[in-house]
């Protein structure tokens, strides 16, 4: 009920061209981008490429380069260290090698007792994963994506029609897309919370692009005398508050999980936080043009 944009008159289809364009680009990347994560060689986590994860809560404060300095020394010169600084944890992650590579976590607990013999350590966890897991779960998660995106159209197809349900899936599509290729050019680590925040992205796109939708065909009811592109427009604006200010305060919650929420959920608070904006714009720069470059002008009744 409460409005902070009022009485809007943008030309939203006017701008289609130049999203397209830049929403194109994107998703080319994009693809390139899943290649690589299906190919291996993103920067993906142990739970998708296989290999050995190390909590370890040192007693007093110690340098992370000191910390990489005796991995290098031990074997692992390129395992991968996060800190809690104020906890004095560290978490060292080695990928997997071959499936010839086994008790990496304890070689590297003695590796640090024996470079930190005055500063003594508590292991808290210590989880390993084989390549061919990490392999089957890559699979996986991509079969989750399409089945996913399945799901979309035939349940728009059903709620509107055919050529909805195709543009929100599409505009998921592209959101999913859109995210993996940031995350891949930030080099960010993508694991099986990055894919759990991407199905949340979807069904957060999903929800905002129905609700575009649902103002679409009631303006359709409404107004016989207006062009589609018309159409879209008058309902884009007169549901952009509440876009706003739904997209608004879940990125807020987002960035108070990116900012509070540890280092454990830091990469999957920021795709959050990216997702939601992502799929505001998608909602509405892909999703309806999509259907009215698909439908042409000519204003056709929807299911009631």
């Amino acid at each position: 009920m409460f409005e902070i944009i009022k009485n809007t008159t943008i030309d939203f289809m006017g701008l289609k061209k130049y999203t397209f364009f830049f929403s194109g680009a994107v998703v080319a990347f994009g693809l390139f981008a899943v290649f690589q994560i299906y190919s291996g060689r993103a920067n993906l986590g142990i739970d998708l490429a296989g290999g050995t994860s190390v909590q370890v809560r040192f007693e007093q404060q110690v340098q992370m380069d000191q910390v990489r300095k005796v991995l290098t020394a031990g074997g692992f010169p390129e395992a991968s260290l996060q800190s809690v600084p104020e906890e004095n944890i560290y978490i060292i992650k080695v990928s997997a090698k071959g499936e010839e590579e086994k008790m990496v976590g304890e070689k590297v607990v003695g590796l640090l007792r024996q470079g930190f013999p005055a500063n003594p350590q508590t292991v808290e966890s210590i989880a390993e994963i084989g390549p061919a897991i990490g392999k089957k779960l890559r699979t996986d998660a991509l079969f989750a994506l399409a089945v996913s995106a399945a799901a979309i159209i035939l349940y728009l197809a059903w709620r509107f029609e055919f050529k909805f349900g195709v543009a929100a899936a599409l505009a998921t599509f592209h959101d999913v897309i859109m995210l993996v290729a940031i995350f891949y050019l930030l080099g960010r680590e993508m694991d099986l919370l990055f894919i759990t925040a991407l199905l949340t992205i979807g069904g957060y796109s999903l929800t905002d692009t129905v609700v575009v939708f649902d103002r679409i065909r009631e303006n359709i009811r409404l107004r016989k005398r207006t062009t589609f592109s018309e159409t879209i427009n008058l309902s884009v604006n007169e549901v952009l508050s509440r876009t706003v200010i739904t997209s608004l305060t879940t990125f807020m919650a987002c960035v108070a999980l990116l900012l509070f929420g540890g280092i454990v959920l830091k990469d999957f608070s920021l795709a959050l936080a990216l997702g939601i904006i992502i799929g505001t714009y998608s909602s509405v720069f892909v999703a309806s043009p999509i259907v009215a470059m698909w439908r042409g002008e000519k204003m056709v009744q929807v299911k009631r």
